[in-house]
């Protein structure tokens, strides 16, 4: 007996030497990495250093397209001015004030150049007056900012070159609005709260089916709209809009940018956030032409900026507002093709999206069937 119990406190004496060494001993670089993988610190570090880049990139992108807005091409109407000496030292004085381009259009009369700036073609309207005197007429509601600049040029450029100017905005904006700026806050809240609605599906609603998903999309898009609408109008009476068509607009605003993230969350996962800001808020925000009108723009931005969903709704709901016998088809059709574009990547690759029952009742059913 002895000596069986001194073989067993050997062995485990070496049992317990060997437990000791495999714990007690430094883990390789590899395993390290390994367990630091497999850890939450791994993403926490990873949107440590996203959330700062995009700090930086969404103070830059506001800065560089707003902070100092400047003329770069001012679509204008000119009638026989341009035809007149005083007419042309005063077209060639506001350019050098610009420094920009006045893109020239001509018309034969003041009332078909009053129709260009309903139609949205020209920001402004130059004509010779009686009294060997030019009339300068700019249009508030086609673009604050852009009429502002021009109204405080004009009669500077006149005193300059001597000729007498007179400035007229022919299409202020509303009074509850002097600045321009609540269509630019009603297209952002739409489209911001359009994709945390998404994301709140994909958090608070995992088990919808796509088809589910989809319409619980329209379903608060319609609500959405409707109350971001009937809150600036019928409460605080900011803008008089046309109400179902702006309130369709802000739901289709809102459809199309839940859909983007729904789109990006079955592409790219839990980074599907990423993505989604870059598109609306960084890049299509500042371009959307709400808080600085485009010719204000740098020019690029200008550009993409139409092609986007914050750009179309800006655009739809401005003319819905201010022009509404000259509605254009664009921004609508912009703001479908997004829509239609991300259901349609969402319903082809359903299959790859984190949510939804059916997924869960076959992985919950698969350990009975084996």
């Amino acid at each position: 007996m002895p000596d069986q119990r001194e073989h067993e406190e050997h062995q485990h004496g070496a049992h317990g030497e060997h437990q000791h060494g495999a714990h007690g001993r430094t883990p390789t670089r590899g395993e390290r990495w390994t367990s630091f993988k497999e850890s939450p610190f791994l993403p926490a570090t990873v949107l440590v250093f996203i959330l700062a880049a995009a700090a930086g990139l969404f103070a830059g992108s506001y800065t560089y397209s707003m902070a100092n807005p400047t003329p770069h091409r001012i679509p204008t109407a000119v009638v026989a001015a341009q035809d007149a000496p005083r007419g042309k030292e005063f077209l060639a004085g506001m350019e050098k004030a610009l420094n920009a381009s006045l893109e020239l259009h001509e018309y034969d009369s003041v009332a078909a150049a009053r129709v260009g700036v309903e139609e949205q073609k020209v920001f402004a309207v130059l004509a010779q007056a009686p009294g060997d005197r030019v009339l300068f007429e700019v249009s508030g509601a086609s673009g604050a900012s852009v009429a502002q600049v021009l109204a405080e040029t004009a009669p500077k450029v006149g005193k300059q070159v001597g000729v007498p100017v007179t400035v007229k905005d022919i299409k202020p904006l509303q009074e509850g609005d002097p600045r321009g700026l609540a269509i630019f806050y009603i297209s952002l809240a739409a489209v911001i709260i359009g994709f945390v609605g998404a994301i709140q599906l994909s958090v608070h609603a995992r088990g919808l089916n796509p088809a589910e998903r989809i319409a619980f999309t329209v379903l608060y898009a319609l609500l959405g709209g409707f109350v971001i609408a009937a809150v600036v109008d019928w409460w605080l009476g900011a803008v008089d809009l046309p109400f179902v068509e702006s309130w369709l607009i802000l739901a289709l605003t809102m459809f199309a940018s839940g859909m983007v993230f729904t789109m990006f969350n079955t592409m790219f996962g839990r980074w599907a956030m990423i993505p989604t800001w870059g598109l609306m808020v960084l890049l299509g925000n500042p371009s959307s032409g709400g808080a600085v009108s485009w010719p204000l723009l740098p020019s690029v931005l200008g550009h993409i900026g139409r092609w986007l969903p914050p750009g179309a709704s800006v655009n739809a709901q401005h003319t819905a507002v201010y022009f509404g016998s000259h509605q254009h088809a664009f921004p609508f059709l912009v703001l479908a093709g997004w829509a239609v574009l991300a259901s349609t990547v969402f319903w082809v690759w359903r299959h790859r999206h984190p949510g939804g029952r059916e997924k869960a009742a076959v992985h919950a059913a698969a350990p009975g069937a084996a």
